[in-house]
Order: structure tokens, then sequence, then C-alpha cells
């Protein structure tokens, strides 16, 4: 019964982004509401990420220091490690789980109040598409999230560069000589791969989760957590399989 329950959910899941662009919202409306989802998700979220960023890259930068014990090691590794750790894992994945928290639950409440408020239900009464006219501005919007994960990159790398050279780990030119070092360009473009990838999961599950969910007040904070834990869990898998999949 679980199994099919699931491959329920799955299926309607799919048929919701089918959906979605169906019988599209006039363009007047719909250029005023991408910019609001922009200010909301996009706009809403620099400040958390920035402060995010350039603290977990300084302590990066501080740990992998601290377990350079060895003389014969050379303290470039602190930069290297710094930018391998920040550009490879740390601002696509971490940050989009923290996104997961942040935008989901804000998405999937707002859709949610929705429901329960019967808005979604005038809505089509209306006429209107109410999924391409709540979810689409959501996934436009989104396609400027590997903007706020290049903010987070060059906040983290920022943060373990201030940590090492004015925490004494090392000096600028060896930090400097750390993150020049093996540089392989790729891994920025597997890093906004797999960013636009999680754009996509961080605008629709939270919306599914909102859109069909049933109740009152006390089940949309409850469908925000378990949109939380299903978007978390999409990312981590699709973190596993993108790796496998551009960088082996």
């Amino acid at each position: 019964m679980m199994l099919i329950r699931y491959l329920s959910q799955i299926g309607r899941y799919f048929l919701m982004i089918a959906e979605i662009f169906k019988k599209p919202t006039k363009w007047s409306v719909m250029r005023t509401l991408i910019f609001k989802e922009i200010d909301d998700l996009i706009i809403g979220s620099l400040g958390i990420v920035a402060f995010i960023s350039f603290f977990v890259g300084g302590v990066v930068a501080i740990q992998t220091a601290l377990n350079l014990t060895n003389p014969l090691i050379p303290k470039y590794l602190i930069g290297f490690a710094t930018r391998q750790s920040i550009i490879l894992e740390f601002a696509p994945t971490f940050i989009s789980i923290i996104m997961a928290g942040k935008m989901g639950s804000f998405i999937t409440s707002s859709i949610g109040t929705m429901r329960v408020t019967e808005q979604i239900d005038a809505l089509e009464v209306m006429g209107v598409n109410s999924l391409n006219y709540l979810v689409f501005p959501k996934l436009i919007a989104l396609l400027l999230y590997p903007f706020l994960i290049g903010i987070a990159m060059f906040l983290g790398v920022l943060g373990g560069y201030i940590a090492s050279v004015y925490g004494g780990f090392g000096s600028s030119a060896e930090f400097i000589d750390g993150l020049q070092k093996e540089f392989i360009p790729f891994h920025i473009t597997y890093a906004f791969i797999k960013t636009l990838i999680f754009a996509l999961i961080l605008a629709t599950i939270p919306s599914f989760h909102g859109y069909y969910m049933k109740g009152g007040a006390l089940e949309v904070g409850k469908a925000s957590t378990v949109s939380f834990v299903w978007t978390s869990v999409m990312i981590i898998l699709m973190n596993y399989i993108l790796t496998q999949l551009l960088l082996t």
C-alpha cells in the first residue's frame, strides 16, 4: 500500500509539471508575478546566503590549517582545500539544503494557505490555470538561482582568505597560489549544472506539497515540514547521481 501511495504521488507530481505549461496566464500579469517571486525568493535570500557562505568558508580554511601539522606540507593547500570544498559541494549542495528550509517552506506555506482559504478554487472558477499562475513564476525566478550560488562561492572563498591570512595561518600569496593550483574549469560548470537541477527541485516539490494539501492551518505547517524533508532528500539524491555522471 505504501509503495502504491508513493507511486501515485510521483505520477501526480509529473502530471502537475505538465499542467504548469498549459494555458499560460497573460504576460502582463505574469511579468508582475515573476518580479515578485524574484524579490521574495532570490533577493530575499541574499542576506542569509552571504552570511553563511562567508563564515563557513572561514571555518573550512581554519580547520584545514589546523590539520596541516606537518611542516613539510605546503601552506598553499589551505587555499586549495577551501576552493574545492566551496565550489564542488558547499555552495551548490549545502546552500540548496538550507534554501529547502527557507524557500521551500515559504513556497509550501504560501500556496497551502491559498488552498486552505479557497483562493486556488477561486482562480479555477475564473478560468485561470492555477498551476501556471502560481508555480510558473517560481520556476522562472529560480533560473536566477545560479547567481545566488555564484555569490556563495565568491564569499566562501573570500571568508577562507580572510580567516587564513588574518588568522596567521598562511600568507596571502600562499592562499592565492592554492586557489589557482590545478584548477579545473569544468568544476564550475558542474556546480552550475547541479544548481539548475536543484533550482527545479526547489520550485516544484514545495509547490506540489502546498498545492495538493488538504485540511486547515495546522496541515499547512505539516505540509511545510514534509516538503522540506522531501526537497532535501531529492537534492542529496540528485547530488549523488550528478556527481557520478559528471565527475567520474
